[in-house]
């Protein structure tokens, strides 16, 4: 045994200190129903990207940046929006001022303010929505274990006294403004509901609806955040089934969610919470937010539509709203974000390329059928993105990747055998340099190795006439290293001709194999691809490939082509 062996048997094995944190004690739910549940229709979304994502920015938003974010928040299609906390800060009064004063809420749109439950902030935030159509008061609390004890030091009974009182507060100065024609709805959170009792969130719920007074028209949202993610989402889930059970007034409040995402299933856990009966989502676009951000509404709008459900929210022109976002935000979106990254549609790997391939040759493109494409669980089109970014080409790709690059870059379609020969030049290159090969490069590539072939021969000019007895008769010149000779030939037809005379100019046999042509673009840019092969006495193959504006010009060409192949 070497000495380095002996010193890594002795070394301790290191560990991380996992005995200075305690499970999360599971909810006694033993019938719980959610797990049976499907999500059928999109909830009542509201986006807080103005505030919990505002206030979660190394640099705040400049009132033009939340300008721009709220109407892309508006183009998206949210009918509520969290504006601000106009209470704590100047900017976001102004804000909420402007979009009252000039008009620019339209009137199917709601917005929310967020304030804590404080006299002298309730009637600074009744000042600043004053004059606007709807309003949601979004008041809230600490009501967690750890935060009564640590932060505040009061009993349940102080904690349910500050949040009665604050309702009271609200009810009494927004009655002036619902005189004056303002719609008020009261939204209460209970923050850092995943760690409160589950008995005094419902407890606590309860006395402020008391104090409230909502009716079966006239809801309160009651807002149960997972302000941090404590547990897994099945869990939070078993949370809001057993405070729906016991809340009194069921139907006289809306339950909201605001997941965190703190242990990187924030938009997990609010899905579990719509199946387990809440009715409305809070989150921001791509789940920018305090920590490890909020529930991502993109995502979860997305994951909606991909199983066939209406999301209710305009998410077709992705990359607008990812450059909207990155603006006003500073953060870039990554590459693997789901829906919205560059990547997400894209394989690498061969054995995904070729099923994609596959797949998309079935797909009617644009119209009205199912989607059913390996490794695409949406049509990328459908969020402003291209088929031809799914399949993109390194040392991981395949003969498959390569046909489709090709294809939807440059409209050619290779013969199967043809591909096998050309797939290891590339797979060569890529190992080579050792990242992404981009299209250009891979026709560039195919263009030096099949069209423009270097070698002795050469097509210089042709002429092609008919004879009396139904044949082709035709006499090109040919460059044959420095020297140019003629070449007469009659066939059935101008390649066949062609054929006949560098078999007796050459002396040596030759036939055509496997032949295709076809069109490349349309119009005035059209041109004719000719692929082929030809063989010799011994059954050898060479292919060439002929580009040309004349079909018979092409395929002249690409015989040329193969010769000189042949002859490397």
């Amino acid at each position: 045994m070497s000495n380095e062996t002996e010193q890594s048997t002795d070394k301790a094995v290191r560990k991380m200190p996992f005995h200075k944190y305690k499970a999360f004690k599971p909810i006694a739910l033993k019938d719980r129903t959610w797990p049976d549940q499907v999500i059928t229709k999109a909830p009542r979304w509201c986006s807080v990207d103005l505030r919990d994502g505002n206030q979660a920015l190394i640099e705040p938003m400049t009132p033009d940046e939340k300008f721009k974010m709220w109407n892309l928040l508006l183009d998206i299609g949210f009918k509520e929006i969290e504006v601000g906390f106009p209470a704590a800060s100047q900017t976001d009064f102004d804000f909420v001022r402007m979009i009252i004063e000039e008009g620019l809420i339209p009137e199917d749109v709601t917005i929310q303010i967020l304030c804590q439950a404080r006299e002298a902030l309730i009637l600074k935030t009744c000042e600043a929505v004053k004059g606007a159509k709807q309003v949601i008061f979004h008041l809230y609390n600490s009501t967690s274990t750890l935060q009564r004890k640590v932060v505040f030091k009061m009993s349940r009974e102080e904690v349910i006294k500050l949040a009665t009182d604050a309702t009271q507060m609200v009810k009494q100065h927004t009655d002036l403004l619902q005189a004056d024609g303002t719609k008020v709805v009261l939204e209460y959170s209970p923050e850092s509901y995943t760690a409160t009792e589950m008995d005094f969130a419902v407890e606590i719920c309860d006395a402020v609806m008391s104090v409230w007074e909502p009716t079966a028209e006239n809801k309160i949202i009651l807002n149960l955040p997972s302000t941090v993610e404590m547990a897994t989402p099945n869990i939070y889930a078993d949370q809001l089934e057993w405070f729906i059970r016991n809340l009194k007034a069921r139907d006289k409040a809306v339950i909201s969610l605001h997941t965190h995402n703190d242990r990187g299933t924030g938009v997990a856990a609010s899905e579990m919470g719509l199946m387990a009966g809440a009715d409305r989502i809070e989150g921001t676009l791509f789940g920018n937010g305090e920590r490890t951000g909020n529930c991502d509404v993109i995502t979860m709008a997305m994951n909606m539509f991909s199983q066939g459900v209406d999301p209710e929210l305009y998410l077709s022109e992705m990359p607008k709203i990812v450059a909207v976002s990155e603006e006003c935000t500073k953060i870039p979106i990554h590459i693997r974000q789901p829906y919205a990254g560059e990547l997400v549609f894209t394989a690498f790997s061969g054995s995904h390329q070729d099923a994609i391939k596959k797949g998309m040759a079935l797909v009617d493109k644009g119209g009205e059928g199912m989607w059913e494409v390996p490794y695409l669980p949406i049509d990328p089109m459908d969020v402003g993105g291209s088929y031809r970014e799914t399949v993109r080409v390194n040392s991981q790709s395949g003969k498959g990747g390569i046909a489709f690059i090709l294809e939807e870059y440059f409209g050619v379609s290779l013969p199967r055998s043809l591909l096998l020969e050309f797939s290891p030049i590339i797979q060569k290159i890529s190992e080579a340099d050792g990242g992404e090969l981009k299209p250009d490069l891979i026709w560039k590539t195919f263009v030096s190795e099949f069209v423009d072939v270097s070698g002795p021969y050469k097509l210089v000019d042709y002429k092609i006439r008919s004879s009396s007895d139904r044949l082709e008769q035709c006499k090109a010149n040919i460059k044959v290293a420095e020297n140019e000779m003629e070449v007469h030939g009659e066939g059935s037809g101008p390649i066949d001709a062609f054929i006949a005379g560098l078999v007796e100019t050459l002396n040596e046999p030759l036939n055509v194999f496997d032949y295709q042509e076809y069109s490349l673009n349309e119009g005035s840019e059209a041109q004719a691809i000719c692929i082929l092969a030809i063989t010799d006495d011994k059954s050898n193959k060479s292919y060439g490939v002929g580009i040309s504006q004349n079909t018979t010009t092409a395929a002249f060409e690409a015989i040329v082509a193969a010769i000189n192949r042949k002859w490397q």
